[in-house]
């Protein structure tokens, strides 16, 4: 089988490709922007190009040629999209509408996993918790109206053109390689540069009462192969634990893990425009349909999130010999 993982760089698609090539037998090709900064595994076969060109998708999926595609490839931050909305539209619809369209232009018969997110269901009534798949969509940022326009062009290109697209809305997921636009990978880093002497010891928070479904990366990404194997095309698969946890125990939980006196300060600039008190996931689609459950603790994520952290900050401070 050849997986075409768009965006394989980037956190998600960066485990992803650790998952394809240690257990499963696909021959895994990977879209990146320019070259990758950390290394991929040395039997992922890369190309290049912006999926925002028509032209240059088309060259992208002539070349690869492949059975599945997980689309991955977006601008992924909330805070982000607040900040400049019309570049997160642009670049997550439009991506999405080239790759959707080139396989209908092409006859490419390949399923492809169209990656939406939680915050499709935005402002979520207490009456539609846990959210299962048929909760209302109710968008509240750019970036979850960017991501709902993925997913409904998914199920548009499966109904009009038969392209087989599995639709999944991944519920936060953490681990090792995010970006500190997120808040797991916020606290980790800030952590680290207190224990490495590289800032005060103070973590500065946004709001710690919201309760999330944290499911680690590495888990997410293995329920979008299961759902690539097993998931019917035109259906939608909620992706997350089925368990909440606040923002303040996922920090508290990181603070526990470090041998610094951490002082914790609010920031008012860390909160969001809209926030919703509390998400969780209902899963029972998607464990259905796979037999997927979540493997690895809680705490075992930020055990490895901070070690993570830990190693990048020590790659800035240590001296040139």
């Amino acid at each position: 089988m050849r997986a075409l993982v768009t965006g394989i760089a980037g956190f998600a698609g960066s485990h992803l490709a650790d998952y394809l090539t240690s257990h499963t037998e696909c021959q895994v090709w990977g879209v990146v922007l320019e070259a990758p900064l950390a290394p991929l595994p040395a039997d992922v076969k890369l190309l290049y190009g912006d999926l925002r060109d028509r032209d240059a998708v088309v060259a992208i999926l002539r070349a690869a040629m492949p059975d599945v595609i997980f689309h991955l490839a977006a601008q992924a931050a909330v805070a982000i999209s607040w900040r400049d909305p019309w570049d997160t539209l642009e670049t997550n619809i439009h991506t999405q509408v080239n790759l959707l369209s080139v396989m209908a232009e092409l006859g490419l018969g390949a399923r492809i996993i169209v990656v939406g997110s939680e915050q499709e269901y935005g402002a979520v009534r207490p009456a539609d918790l846990p959210i299962d798949e048929d909760t209302p969509l109710r968008p509240t940022s750019p970036y979850a109206v960017s991501k709902v326009t993925q997913d409904l062009l998914g199920l548009q290109y499966f109904l009009s053109h038969g392209i087989p697209a599995i639709r999944v809305r991944p519920f936060p997921h953490i681990g090792p390689r995010q970006r500190p636009d997120f808040v797991a990978a916020a606290f980790a880093e800030q952590i680290a540069q207190i224990e490495a002497g590289e800032r005060d010891a103070v973590v500065k928070v946004g709001n710690l009462a919201a309760e999330r479904d944290y499911t680690d990366v590495r888990d997410v990404v293995r329920a979008y192969w299961l759902l690539a194997l097993h998931g019917e095309p035109g259906e939608v698969y909620n992706v997350g634990s089925g368990v909440a946890r606040s923002v303040r125990s996922l920090l508290e939980g990181l603070i526990a893990l470090s041998h610094a006196e951490i002082r914790v300060e609010v920031d008012p600039a860390r909160f969001r425009p809209v926030d919703m008190p509390l998400t969780v996931c209902d899963p029972r689609r998607l464990k259905a349909a796979t037999g997927w459950e979540p493997e690895i603790p809680f705490q075992q994520s930020l055990q490895d999130i901070l070690d993570y952290w830990r190693g990048r900050v020590s790659q800035v401070t240590r001296p040139e010999v």
